[in-house]
């Protein structure tokens, strides 16, 4: 079942805490502020602020923070301006929560989470899984022009209440980009849960078309991306063909894979096509004559009458030619399945569950060795989109919710 993102009708802007009475006490400063984030982030706005903007009162305080915010109108609709340092439904504040919910990206329970950082397990819960309710390619990707033109695409075999279901992933320039659980694995279903990714898509660019995508063999998985995008070049992943033949290599047959592998690799850096066919056809001829029949021989043999997937490959140089992307960001996802016993509900909640981790693990700060190459682009969608709102990841997080599903682009103004 697709997750229904709801029109939202609150703005999250960059108010730093200790201005933010000014903003509601001072019309003028309310006025300054706005403008000025209007014109340096027109995206965080409905389109319709083109056409201006009056501020329309206040709401009634918040018994949990004990904050009003200012509405603003524009376009004939109300909005309420929420500032980027309180959570959604003002739960509180950002700095409440940043740290534990981080941690939830590495397994921690909520019960654990409770017990150092206060509130109670539910409390955590519920303010993890409303991560989910933002639209996940509108809120990670920033502009349409970043919309990935090559992804990578795989389901993930999960249980929910002891029955099978799989997790249709999408991935590109190393984020989530749609995770949805379907309950069964075949053409018609795989085309619905991956078509999420493809509405959610459209939203943030009408006309997007993706050049490739790399799957493995999987023929309702192949299917259903060229049912998505008639034009999208569907490529099969190389590294999948080379485990199956690893796979089947007995101890006895260690001398027999390792030459094999290196004969593998070898057609996997042809640098044409030409040196593709010579290297599968000596890869082939070596395979029957030296190896003895065996699983592994079936295997390689199996890889070389797929010469004409692996030509595909020098269609779009730029495509994925094996599923590594997509490998590494499932560990992940499988750590956090394992985590969450496997689910015990239905797929919608799991569905749920797997967008709000899909978006913390965006938005998230990677590992250290890979914040030192840069100290201010240091989750996987700062350095999809090149910029960030906000230092603080969860702040930067939230202005990037802001308006996701009706926001301008500054490079379409």
């Amino acid at each position: 079942m697709a997750v229904k993102i709801k029109q939202n009708r609150t703005l999250v802007l960059p108010i730093a805490e200790n201005i933010y009475d000014l903003f509601l006490q001072d019309i003028s400063i309310a006025h300054e502020l706005v403008g000025a984030t209007y014109e340096q982030s027109p995206e965080l706005f409905p389109t319709q602020m083109a056409g201006g903007y009056q501020f329309n009162g206040k709401s009634r305080k918040s018994k949990k923070t004990d904050l009003q915010m200012r509405k603003i109108k524009i376009g004939g609709v109300s909005y309420r301006i929420r500032p980027s340092f309180i959570l959604s439904y003002q739960r509180g504040k950002t700095e409440e929560v940043s740290k534990g919910l981080f941690l939830l990206r590495f397994g921690v329970p909520f019960w654990a989470l409770a017990l150092v950082f206060g509130h109670y397990p539910m409390w955590w819960y519920r303010v993890y899984i409303s991560l989910s309710k933002n639209n996940l390619v509108g809120t990670t990707v920033y502009n349409p022009y970043q919309l990935p033109q090559d992804l990578v695409a795989d389901e993930h075999h999960i249980k929910i209440r002891g029955e099978k279901a799989y997790a249709a992933t999408t991935a590109g320039a190393d984020c989530f980009l749609g995770i949805e659980v379907s309950s069964k694995a075949d053409e018609v279903s795989l085309e619905k849960a991956y078509g999420v990714f493809k509405s959610e898509a459209v939203s943030v660019a009408p006309d997007y078309q993706p050049d490739s995508v790399n799957t493995d063999g999987w023929a309702a998985t192949q299917n259903a991306w060229k049912t998505l995008f008639s034009s999208i070049l569907v490529l099969e992943c190389f590294l999948h063909a080379f485990l199956k033949v690893r796979d089947r290599a007995t101890k006895k047959m260690q001398d027999s894979f390792n030459t094999a592998a290196d004969k593998i690799w070898d057609c996997y850096r042809a640098a044409s096509k030409v040196q593709l066919a010579q290297q599968i056809r000596r890869l082939r001829e070596w395979a029957i004559k030296e190896v003895s029949a065996c699983p592994m021989r079936d295997n390689i043999l199996k890889l070389c009458k797929k010469k004409k997937r692996w030509m595909e490959h020098f269609q779009i140089p730029h495509a994925h030619r094996t599923s590594n992307m997509i490998d590494r960001l499932m560990r992940a996802m499988k750590r956090h399945a394992f985590n969450s016993q496997m689910f015990h509900y239905d797929v919608a909640s799991t569905t749920k569950n797997f967008r709000a981790f899909a978006l913390l693990y965006n938005f998230s700060p990677s590992s250290p060795s890979l914040r030192k190459k840069d100290a201010i682009l240091t989750s996987p969608a700062a350095r999809l989109n090149g910029f960030v709102y906000h230092a603080d990841w969860l702040q930067n997080l939230q202005l990037a919710a802001s308006a996701a599903n009706f926001r301008c682009h500054r490079n379409l103004l």
